[in-house]
């Protein structure tokens, strides 16, 4: 099916019963490859949708394609949303199923008061970074060094699983010109930046040349956590000709933070 159709084709809506997160599960070996140990199970959704978070669905008609979950988070006397996971069928990816769920989770939180969306992302997938930062104008500032531990999934190569946070403030001034078509005005000036090289993928997934990927983690993670330990923060994700991806390091010119 054509990209375009898959854009058009798409729908978005929350979930509630045992059937859809029996589906939802299904969904996370359909997109890692999961292990039992590492699957999130139905009742994880049903607590989420019952406590304050959401789980929302993308449908292409009645298959569904995608999912997104939240938990209610609370810092410093201030409620937000952790997006703990979001999922796309591989056949459905770069057809904007991703931001489209990333964007109902907007609206779900804004309709309830929440100006803030968090969640952790892999610095080493180039994709889902150009999204997270330029794609919806998150902010990354953190990083957790294997957050989750050992990963079952092929996709991570053995690697530790290391993460940044992403900072999605729902009404900030980079959030709202970006989303009104106006993504100029959402950029800011870098003075750093960090590469992750296109072949990243390639070198996890071999034997021979995940000492390379380990390697990159290695030394790009102490860049970032340097580049945050001096104040700074990504503020722009860059990608070349040939695939290789580049965070944009500056000052965030806005005071937001809990």
């Amino acid at each position: 099916m054509p990209v375009e159709a898959l854009k058009k084709d798409i729908r978005i809506r929350s979930l509630a019963d045992l059937v859809s997160f029996d589906r939802c599960v299904d969904l996370q070996i359909a997109v890692w490859g999961y292990s039992d140990g590492d699957l999130i199970p139905r009742r994880v959704f049903l607590v989420a949708q019952r406590i304050g978070g959401h789980v929302l669905g993308a449908f292409d008609g009645d298959k569904m394609v995608g999912f997104a979950m939240g938990l209610p988070g609370y810092r410093n006397g201030h409620s937000y949303i952790h997006s703990h996971m979001l999922a796309v069928l591989p056949e459905y990816r770069n057809a904007g199923s991703g931001r489209t769920l990333k964007l109902a989770q907007r609206d779900d939180a804004l309709s309830r008061g929440i100006e803030l969306i968090e969640w952790t992302y892999d610095p080493l997938e180039i994709k889902n970074s150009y999204l997270n930062i330029t794609r919806l104008g998150a902010i990354s500032r953190r990083y957790k060094a294997d957050f989750y531990g050992p990963s079952s999934s092929p996709l991570q190569g053995g690697l530790p699983t290391d993460r940044l946070y992403a900072e999605w403030w729902l009404r900030s001034q980079r959030v709202e010109a970006l989303l009104n078509g106006h993504a100029d005005a959402a950029v800011q000036p870098a003075t750093e930046q960090v590469k992750v090289p296109a072949e990243i993928y390639t070198w996890k997934a071999s034997d021979n040349e995940r000492g390379l990927a380990r390697d990159t983690q290695s030394s790009n993670r102490a860049a970032l956590e340097d580049a945050f330990a001096r104040g700074l923060a990504v503020i722009g994700y860059e990608r070349d000709t040939i695939g290789n991806g580049y965070f944009q390091l500056g000052k965030w010119n806005e005071d937001l933070a809990y």
